[in-house]
C-alpha cells in the first residue's frame, strides 16, 4: 500500500512538472546565474525582482530552448516581483490554484529552468503558514507561506505547484533573509495588475528619519495618552512630505491619527495601510510643548 501511494504521488508530481513545462522560463537579466519565471498571462512573465539586475537587454529562454527578447514592464522590490513582456505566444498560461487551501505539511513542488534551458524541480512541503505577512521591505503578502525545501540558485521566480498540479504562488529567497517563501497567487495578481497599468507600485512615505526616545516624565502630562516614548526626528528630507507639513529636525512624534507612536514598527504599519495623497494629523513635541501638524503622504521615490 505504501509503495502504491508513493508511486501514485510521484507520478502526480511528474505529471504536474510536465504540464507546466511550457510556461516556465529562464530569465537572463544578470551577469551569471539566470533566475526563473512563469508566463502568468499571455505574453506576460512574472519573476523575482532580485534576479533582474538590468532594465534592458533582457531575454527569456523557453522550454524549446528558444531565446525571446523581453521588456521590463515594472518591478516591486517590496514584494520581490517583476513583470516582463514578451512578443507572441510561446507556452501555456498555467492553471492557478488557491494558496489559501494550503496547509502545514502539504507536499509541494518548486519548478524552475536552468541556464541551459532544462526544467528543474525541488520537492518538499509547506513548513509554515500564517496570515498576512509584511516583508522587510514593507510589502504586504496576503499569506506567509514558508517552504521546507531547497530553493536552489536560479529557482527564485519560478512557480510553486500543489499536489493537484495547480500553481499556488511564486517562489523567492529574496524576502525572508535567504529563507524560501512563496508569494501567494492573490498577491501576485494584485501586483501584476498594478505594474502592467502603471509600471510601479505607489508607496506612501513621510520623508523623515526617526529613532525611539524616552519622553521626560514632566512632559507626559501634556499628551493625551501620556506616552513614555516617542520618535525623535533625526533627518527631514528636503521637499519631502514631512518638511512640507512643518516637521522640524529635533521634533518628537508622539501621535499619528490620534494614536500613540512609540516605535518605528507603528509607523511602518500605518503607512502600509495608507495611500499616497492621504493626509495624516500628527502631534509632535517641540520646545516642551505639543504642536499639531498635518502631513500629506507623498510617493516614495526610486524603484
Amino acid at each position: 500500500m505504501a509503495t502504491s501511494l508513493m508511486e501514485s504521488l510521484s507520478n502526480e508530481f511528474a505529471s504536474a512538472a510536465e504540464r507546466h513545462d511550457k510556461s516556465v522560463v529562464a530569465v537572463h537579466a544578470r551577469r551569471w546565474m539566470p533566475s526563473s519565471g512563469i508566463e502568468w498571462k499571455r505574453g506576460v512573465i512574472v519573476t523575482a525582482n532580485h534576479g533582474i539586475r538590468r532594465d534592458e537587454d533582457i531575454h527569456v529562454l523557453t522550454s524549446e530552448n528558444k531565446p525571446l527578447a523581453a521588456t521590463l514592464a515594472g518591478r516591486d522590490p517590496s514584494t520581490d516581483l517583476a513583470v516582463l513582456r514578451v512578443e507572441g505566444a510561446f507556452g501555456a498560461v498555467p492553471e492557478l490554484g488557491d494558496s489559501a487551501s494550503l496547509k502545514l505539511g502539504h507536499l509541494v513542488l518548486a519548478l524552475g529552468r536552468s541556464r541551459r534551458g532544462n526544467l528543474v524541480a525541488s520537492a518538499g512541503m509547506v513548513g509554515g503558514i500564517a496570515g498576512e505577512f509584511r516583508t522587510w521591505r514593507g510589502g504586504k503578502l496576503d499569506q506567509h507561506i514558508r517552504l521546507d525545501l531547497s530553493l536552489y540558485p536560479g529557482l527564485s521566480g519560478g512557480p510553486l505547484v500543489n499536489a493537484q498540479g495547480k500553481v499556488v504562488g511564486v517562489n523567492t529567497n529574496g524576502l525572508a533573509r535567504g529563507r524560501a517563501i512563496t508569494i501567494p497567487v492573490s498577491t501576485v495578481n494584485r501586483v501584476v495588475d498594478e505594474l502592467l497599468e502603471t509600471g510601479h507600485i505607489a508607496r506612501p512615505y513621510l520623508g523623515l528619519a526617526m529613532q525611539p526616545v524616552a519622553i521626560p516624565e514632566a512632559m507626559r502630562g501634556k499628551l493625551k495618552f501620556g506616552a513614555e516614548n516617542g520618535l525623535l526626528v533625526v533627518h527631514v528630507e528636503t521637499g519631502g512630505p514631512g518638511e512640507k507639513g512643518g516637521v522640524l529636525l529635533g521634533d518628537v512624534l508622539v501621535e499619528v491619527q490620534g494614536k500613540p507612536v512609540q516605535e518605528m514598527e507603528t509607523i511602518t504599519e500605518l503607512l502600509a495601510a495608507a495611500k499616497v495623497g492621504q493626509t495624516y494629523s500628527v502631534t509632535v513635541l517641540r520646545g516642551g510643548n505639543a504642536a499639531q501638524l498635518s502631513i500629506t503622504l507623498g510617493e516614495r521615490p526610486g524603484k
